[in-house]
């Protein structure tokens, strides 16, 4: 894209497969048993200096409740700025837990939800000096202030045409409209414009504020009728709604089902809700799934969760595609097809 900064890391449709990412002949589980390559399409928060000084200034009210789901933990708002600290990482630190785990690329992202919710929870500010000092191991996202008017199209245009990110993340249930409302219809068009996928939190949420029907896969459906031309990532896999994404992702040739923020253990587990997964997952929507960690989210380590991902009962095939392909697919990185 014309008119970056200097500083800015070259994210253009191929750089990030030809540096040390994913060789041609990373298919599958080679014979010399090295693990399959891992892209993370949602990391989304890595403890770096610049993300944990977000957290601490500004992480939302309502998220607490996830802290006493994911860590056993009650926290005030203040109780939080000091566990946040004690998370903080350095970028070797951060790298060599990346490599522990076979991840080559990890999607990092913005969150801006200012209007709805008086604070911006990670600014892309911050994620753009990560992804600048790491070119190489992590894809910026913008977080967007849906709610700001003009003024957030602005931004979302600046990030992308100037600061090189690669898509759109975000999250109806903070903002606190489905993504089927037209107060998002300008972003999705917008992403058309660009040629820039969006990442949409599809699930259920974990606030006693926001009720989980704002994150419906159904909500998909009626965006993807109206942007048939907006790649579509659903975030969280439409869980506990998981055949209707299945089916969303079958039916629109964009929508795609990213798995992030989930245990991988329990998607073969019985009643655990991953059947549709399971089944279509190896199949018709094969070509559609992408994984995402979430380990900073759900508090476990990423070569845990790799590692009960690559122990899944799928065919090695399908696992490529799950752990990468369709990731570098959608990316338009070189070595995908």
């Amino acid at each position: 894209m014309s008119g970056r900064a200097t500083t800015t890391p070259d994210m253009s449709r191929n750089s990030l497969f030809k540096v040390k990412t994913l060789p041609d002949d990373a298919a599958g589980a080679p014979e010399d048993s090295t693990p399959t390559p891992v892209i993370d399409m949602w990391a989304p928060i890595v403890p770096a200096t610049e993300i944990v000084d977000d957290l601490r200034a500004g992480f939302p009210a309502e998220q607490l409740r996830y802290l006493e789901v994911f860590t056993k933990t009650r926290l005030t708002t203040e109780q939080f700025a000091a566990y946040a600290e004690s998370l903080r990482r350095s970028d070797d630190a951060i790298l060599a837990e990346l490599d522990a785990a076979g991840i080559r690329l990890s999607l990092i992202t913005g969150f801006d939800e200012h209007s709805t919710c008086g604070v911006t929870f990670v600014h892309n500010e911050s994620v753009a000096a990560l992804a600048a000092r790491h070119p190489d191991r992590f894809i910026p996202f913008a977080g967007a202030d849906v709610m700001s008017g003009t003024s957030g199209l602005d931004q979302l245009e600046h990030w992308i045409t100037d600061r090189g990110f690669r898509g759109l993340s975000l999250r109806p249930f903070m903002i606190g409209r489905p993504a089927s409302d037209p107060a998002y219809f300008p972003y999705y068009a917008k992403c058309v414009e660009l040629g820039i996928p969006l990442s949409i939190h599809t699930s259920a949420n974990w606030t006693r504020t926001r009720p989980s029907e704002l994150g419906h896969p159904r909500h998909i459906d009626d965006v993807a009728c109206r942007f048939p031309e907006l790649t579509i990532l659903m975030s969280h896999a439409g869980y506990p709604w998981v055949l209707d994404a299945c089916l969303i992702a079958w039916k629109h040739p964009n929508v795609y089902l990213e798995l992030g923020a989930h245990r991988p253990r329990y998607f073969a587990a019985p009643g655990a809700g991953w059947d549709a997964l399971m089944r279509f997952g190896q199949s018709t929507i094969r070509d559609k799934v992408v994984y995402g960690s979430g380990a900073f989210l759900i508090n476990r380590p990423y070569q845990l969760l790799c590692d009960e991902m690559r122990a899944l009962p799928v065919d090695p095939t399908t696992l490529e595609q799950w752990l990468w392909r369709n990731a570098a697919r959608l990316l338009g990185l070189s070595g995908a097809d």
